[in-house]
């Protein structure tokens, strides 16, 4: 009867993500070290416009066009974020339902922001023809 006790099958693990196990722990450490340094980098960033020493654009259209690209890498970058969040979530899956549907949600949301991320140069034209820019 020992041998066969032995031979059961394995079980499967489960994270617990309320508790911060890994590497849901290490994913919300990794978010929270993120905003701090870009909070920072924005502070830095206000300081040199304020002194003066930061370039200033010449004109609106200049601001704007500034203005998309810093949309267009913002909607890139947490599109790349939750496309990586949302493979590794269907990885360690394991079998869940309800962890592969969100899973499938973090990846439909990386597809929705590329596809901002691809259409903002457009909004950003139509709006120019709005205001007469």
């Amino acid at each position: 009867m020992p041998v066969l006790k032995r031979l059961q099958p394995l079980r499967r693990v489960h994270l617990n993500r309320g508790e911060g196990t890994a590497p849901w722990g290490r994913v919300t450490r990794l978010v929270t070290l993120a905003t701090a340094i870009g909070s920072v980098c924005l502070v830095f960033a206000m300081e040199a416009v304020a002194a003066g020493k930061a370039p200033q654009p010449a004109s609106i259209p200049a601001v704007v066009d500034n203005l998309r690209n810093w949309v267009i890498g913002i909607l890139a970058g947490l599109a790349t974020l939750f496309l990586t969040l949302g493979g590794l979530r269907y990885l360690m899956a394991g079998g869940d339902a309800a962890e592969v549907e969100a899973a499938k949600k973090a990846l439909k949301a990386a597809g929705s922001g590329y596809g901002l991320a691809i259409l903002a140069p457009v909004i950003v034209e139509v709006l120019k023809g709005i205001l007469g820019i």
